[in-house]
């Protein structure tokens, strides 16, 4: 099996945006990892299926009415969306909220690692957008935030 650890696919991520691809693929042998951009920013991935499918079956939700100033931050990868660090805890950050760069802002759940996202920049939450437990795929808009 194809070693890959989610550092790697991040960065493989990161690529596939930073470059303005549509489509990476890395073989190996009879194995392939398959990362496709989709129109709407979200990630559709392909693996071997002895790794099976981490894409929600869920149908998309609508994205949000779009605001010609506004600032998104976005989820790094497929995964669960947690708003706390524990279920009885309060979230990291509400709407008005103001945080700073390297804070956490939520926990992206991907396969079974909890991991914190944190603000790149200063900055008010203006909007949550998704719902805590839910579902979210690669590039979703998370929150609507103002950059001090």
């Amino acid at each position: 099996m194809m070693d890959v650890d989610l550092d790697q696919l991040r960065e493989l991520m990161k690529a596939l945006n930073e470059f303005e691809l549509d489509e990476l693929e890395l073989k190996q042998g009879e194995e392939r990892i398959l990362l496709r951009r989709k129109s709407a920013g979200g990630a559709m991935m392909s693996a071997p299926a002895a790794m099976g499918s981490y894409a929600s079956a869920a149908p998309p939700a609508p994205p949000p009415a779009e605001l010609a100033d506004a600032t998104y931050v976005t989820s790094p990868f497929v995964g669960t969306f947690y708003r706390s660090p524990s279920p009885d805890a309060d979230p990291f950050v509400k709407e008005g909220s103001s945080f700073s760069q390297g804070e956490s802002l939520c926990i992206v759940e991907a396969m079974k690692l909890m991991n914190e996202i944190e603000a790149d920049f200063d900055g008010v939450v203006l909007e949550v957008l998704v719902e805590n437990g839910k579902p979210v795929e690669y590039g979703d808009r998370l929150f609507r935030v103002e950059k001090k």
